[in-house]
Formats: C-alpha cells, sequence, structure tokens
C-alpha cells in the first residue's frame, strides 16, 4: 500500500512524459489529500498532464457524518466491484502516475503482528530509471464552493508476497502489497485501454532486480518543498 511518494520535476513531464506540466505548483512529497500530476489520454489519443488529488475520495468530497476510509490505492482483485472504484475501471479512466520514487515502511523481523517494532521509512524505486509510472484510475468532480471540481486519482496495487524488494514492507502479519508500475513501452496501451479485462494484463510487479530500496527517514517537522 502506497499512501506517500514522490511525484516528478515539471522537466521530468516534459522530456520523459512528452507532455506540458499543469500551471498550478504541487509538492516534491505527496500524500492523501496532496495534489499532484497525472498523465491521461485526451479524445484524439494525446497524452495530457492535470493536477489532481491522490485518493479517489477527497476529504472534501467525504459527506458530513460518514465514515472515511483510504482511497489512495484499489485492489487490483476487487478494483471492479468496490463502489467507489469499478465505474471508473468499467469506463476504462486510466492514467499514469509520474514518480522517481515511493515510500514504505519496513517493521524489524523480532517484531510479532501484535508487538511489532518501530516502522522504518524506506524510499523504493526503479534502477536506472529517472522516473517511472504507477498504474492509476482518475475521476473528475463537480465545482463546489468550497471544493474546486480537481479531478482524484488511486494507485493499483497487486499482491506482493512473493516480490523480493516489496515483501520486506507492512506491519507483520498483514499481506503484502505493491504498486503496479507500467513499463515505458507500454505507456500508451494502458492508457488507450477499454476494456476492463485487457487492462488487468497489465496489473502484475515489476522485476524485483529492476528495483532497488533504502531507509529513508523523515526529519519531524520539517517542510515539504515545492516541486520545480
Amino acid at each position: 500500500m502506497c499512501t506517500n511518494y514522490a511525484p516528478v520535476q515539471r522537466r521530468i513531464l516534459r522530456e520523459i512524459f512528452g507532455v506540458e506540466p499543469p500551471p498550478d505548483l504541487f509538492r516534491a512529497e505527496t500524500y492523501p489529500d496532496y495534489a499532484a500530476p497525472i498523465v491521461r489520454q485526451r479524445s484524439d489519443g494525446s497524452r495530457e498532464s492535470v493536477l489532481a488529488t491522490f485518493g479517489m475520495v477527497p476529504r472534501k468530497r467525504t459527506p458530513p457524518g460518514a465514515r472515511r476510509y483510504d482511497t489512495t490505492n484499489a485492489r487490483s482483485e476487487t478494483v471492479g466491484e468496490r463502489p467507489t472504484f469499478s465505474r471508473y475501471w468499467r469506463q476504462g479512466q486510466l492514467c499514469l502516475v509520474p514518480a522517481t520514487a515511493f515510500y514504505e515502511f519496513a517493521y524489524p523481523e523480532s517484531g510479532t503482528p501484535t508487538a511489532p517494532g518501530k516502522p522504518e521509512r524506506w524510499r523504493v524505486w526503479v534502477r536506472d530509471m529517472e522516473a517511472f509510472a504507477v498504474a492509476g484510475l482518475w475521476r473528475d468532480w463537480p465545482d463546489l464552493p468550497d471544493a474546486p471540481g480537481m479531478p482524484s486519482f488511486t494507485m493499483l496495487t497487486v499482491n506482493a508476497d512473493g516480490h523480493e524488494v516489496l515483501s520486506r514492507f507492512h506491519r507483520p502479519g498483514d499481506e503484502k502489497r505493491g504498486v503496479v508500475i507500467v513499463p515505458r513501452n507500454q505507456w500508451d496501451d494502458w492508457l488507450g485501454c477499454r476494456n476492463p479485462e485487457i487492462a488487468r494484463t497489465f496489473l502484475r510487479l515489476y522485476p524485483s532486480e529492476q528495483m532497488a530500496a533504502e531507509p529513508a527517514p523523515k526529519v519531524q517537522g520539517a517542510p515539504i518543498p515545492m516541486a520545480d
């Protein structure tokens, strides 16, 4: 499960993703309800980048009194069934989430499910690549007085129990999950896919030998700079 990642710089959107960056600023790290750029397909088949909120249902869109739950990730096994995601999955509202890294927590091996040790934040990235793209799903929202109609998005995940890199993360006893990284030569195939069954063929883990990870503790109280 990924709820924190590093979006790409504006330069990378132009040079690698081939899109003009959105005019609005965004931060160098993204958390739930933060705005960050996604790449989606226009009706003419070309790519575009827009700023969108991380989490399919932003906090400001949760009805008063309703239970809030995390929608930053969508499980590949149930994305076609969950009301939060199913309509947009069936409509093929697929996107790419440009990133340079994402962050997960590792727990000491001495911990147990009932008494886990203190978690350590790790940075995960793709070797020998300046940036990569996570498979995502997006939706639009209407304008409200206190919430502009900015799109929102979620990242798709798959089971990672057997993945050499991703299986080391998450609380002991919990299922290991990993985001889906779309190979660069398949970006347009993913964006243009409108058949849910074909879209499922993209939902697999990136090879572990092409990924790397290292501890990346967060400095408490340090401000998150804006991306340049």
